[in-house]
């Protein structure tokens, strides 16, 4: 781990609160401690040459004035080295009561360049600093020094933030992951300091569905007709949703999954978080609700060029805006990147030779979908049966045959007659199920098919009739999105418009994604207030939120109805269906059709005659599809 550290020290709170950090790492990992002085000699004597002319008269005869200049040189240096013995004093005191030597270091200096001259010549591996100095006030953030040395150095840097005691049970150790060889050598470090220090740890990885709609909305404007028939709005934000938003979910997640068995083989448990959103402001609010104890950040993310020193604008963002101590690193470390697909699914020899024929331009993008469709529908060997399963339903328009499509759209009506109108999402990562088949495993997150969740259409629209009812808007060409109209009021009450399209773009987007029928109270708020924070909305979001009581209340008196009955034998010949997603999707089947007869008790026998009913749909589209396949 470290073995020299070294602690820049002036006094204030935070560089004491350095000092005791740096005192518990060295303890901890055996490390040699340095501490170092900076202070402005040339400067006070700067200072007083150019404040000469105001000293009274009787000072200003050259005797005299000669005089001062040297009482004030003798003054300034012995004064100047003494504090700085002082600060050191303290630091040594703190060092050996820990059984551990101090090296001193005093110059005479501007701060940040002596302090970067200072680390460069010598073989610190990590230093330990306070966010601000003596001279901070109450907006302070980060100090003028910390933020120049930072910038400047290739050291681990770690920034201290909190002055609280330290308590090794409380507060986390966050690592945060995009993939790039200077995230995954911060984790090793978290993984190293949790273990050493008790704490538990955490890798949180961020990937962005929202952008590239942003984009789209943005260049809508300036597009001429035709131009924008070349673009091909609607083609361009379906590839987006059925498959670069997942694949990008998909590879973060891969991210965290390397980042798991890295840590299991040091023994250490990780906690894995996948977030969609903007980098630095979801690790924020990820940081602002958990209150980790350390931050763990690259000083460049996965999009940084390979010798890049440079500060990337994430990392300084959250330095400068996180609640806790922040651990810049500069290390590199490159683990295996296979997605787990890749080592959970095989391929047989006959699809491989047909991937091979793949444009290599595309071959990545479609391999991605072959994996996730595989992994959604429990397959754990792809055939030629399931590439063409798999491009059939992401790809239809490029699908050769006619008879493929058609078969595609009877399996489709198949569907939606079954599924009147359902999506199925997953609760754990926001997924949205695609295909005729049951769900077996969340392809981007793994979660079992009981995380996912039937959404019910007809729900949402009479939702949306509650709300004032809903109108459709084209927000790219060829792509339309309802609002309800109480949903559209909540939106207008984003004063700033920046934020306002922005909340707008990620409701439309999640709408889009998770195949919503309308955009409702429920949908829009909890994105609004993310995006702007509810702090910020005012007392005129006060209604808003009264109006989501009010549906809340009612979703509650819905429930309290009086529930469908089953009898003992119905309950039983569903029990024999397999549990999990199946077996819950058979009985919100059976009670949706129980409740559009008008019966109130589900017996034997109506129970046979619904499962044979929803056998025979599934075979109808489980049937169809293999004719796709043939």
């Amino acid at each position: 781990m470290y073995r020299h550290i070294c602690v820049p020290v002036d006094n204030s709170e935070h560089a004491n609160g350095a000092i005791d950090l740096a005192v518990l790492l060295g303890r901890t990992f055996g490390a040699r401690l340095t501490g170092v002085h900076v202070y402005a000699g040339r400067l006070h004597d700067s200072r007083f040459k150019q404040m000469e002319y105001t000293l009274p008269e009787r000072y200003r005869q050259e005797t005299e004035m000669e005089r001062q200049r040297q009482v004030h040189d003798s003054l300034i240096r012995m004064g100047l080295r003494l504090i700085s013995d002082s600060y050191l004093d303290a630091m040594a005191r703190k060092a050996e009561a820990a059984g551990l030597a101090v090296e001193r270091k005093t110059f005479d200096g501007k701060h940040h360049t002596v302090l970067l001259e200072d680390a460069q010549r010598s073989d610190y591996d990590l230093v330990v600093m306070g966010a601000l100095g003596m001279g901070a006030v109450k907006d302070s953030q980060l100090g003028s020094v910390a933020e120049r040395f930072i910038r400047g150095t290739t050291k681990d840097t770690l920034v201290v933030k909190t002055l609280e005691p330290d308590d090794a049970s409380s507060g986390a150790i966050v690592a945060a992951l995009d993939g790039s060889p200077q995230s995954f050598h911060g984790l090793r470090l978290g993984i190293a300091l949790g273990k050493a220090l008790g704490r538990p740890v955490e890798a949180v990885a961020v990937y962005d569905p929202y952008l590239h709609y942003t984009l789209f909305k943005s260049i809508v404007g300036v597009l001429s007709a035709e131009a924008a028939q070349v673009f091909r709005f609607r083609e361009q934000e379906q590839l987006h949703e059925e498959i670069i938003d997942s694949g990008l979910a998909r590879i973060y997640q891969s991210h965290l999954d390397i980042g798991r068995r890295l840590a299991l083989a040091d023994g250490v448990e990780l906690t894995t978080t996948l977030l969609a959103g903007k980098c630095f402001e979801k690790v924020l609010q990820h940081c602002r609700a958990s209150q980790p104890w350390l931050l763990i950040l690259g000083r460049a993310g996965a999009h940084s060029d390979e010798d890049e020193t440079a500060l990337g604008s994430s990392s300084e963002n959250l330095l400068r805006l996180a609640p806790c101590n922040v651990l810049l690193t500069g290390g590199r470390f490159k683990p295996p990147l296979d997605l787990l697909a890749e080592e959970t699914v095989a391929w047989t020899t006959e699809a491989e030779a047909r991937m091979e024929r793949v444009p290599p331009q595309v071959k990545g993008v479609a391999r991605a979908a072959v994996l996730r469709y595989a992994t959604e529908q429990g397959h754990t060997v792809v055939t030629s049966s399931v590439i063409d399963e798999a491009m059939a339903l992401f790809m239809p328009g490029r699908v050769p045959e006619k008879m493929r499509a058609m078969a595609l759209g009877v399996a489709a009506a198949a569907i939606r007659a079954r599924g009147a109108g359902t999506t199925t999402v997953c609760g754990a990562c926001g997924y949205a199920a695609k295909g005729p088949g049951p769900v077996v495993r969340c392809p981007v997150c793994g979660a079992d098919a009981d995380r996912f969740q039937v959404i019910d259409s007809a729900e949402l629209e009479a939702a949306a009739a509650r709300q004032g009812g809903a109108a459709s808007e084209e927000p790219l060409p060829g792509i339309t999105v309802r609002w309800a109209a109480e949903a559209r009021e909540a939106l207008g009450c984003v004063t700033d418009s920046s934020l306002r399209r922005r909340a707008q773009d990620r409701i439309e987007k999640h709408a889009l994604s998770r195949r919503l029928p309308v955009i409702t109270l429920e949908t829009a708020v909890p994105l609004i207030e993310e995006t702007v924070g509810r702090e910020s909305l005012g007392a005129g979001w006060e209604p808003v939120r009264a109006r989501i009581a009010r549906e809340e209340a009612g979703a509650t008196a819905a429930s309290t109805a009086p529930a469908l009955v089953w009898t003992p034998e119905a309950e039983a010949r569903l029990e024999r269906v397999p549990a999990g997603f199946m077996r819950e999707m058979t009985r919100q089947e059976i009670e949706k059709a129980a409740r559009g007869a008008g019966i109130t008790t589900i017996d034997l026998a109506r129970c046979e005659e619904w499962m044979v009913a929803i056998r025979a749909t599934m075979c109808q589209a489980r049937g169809t599809r293999a004719e796709a396949g043939a």
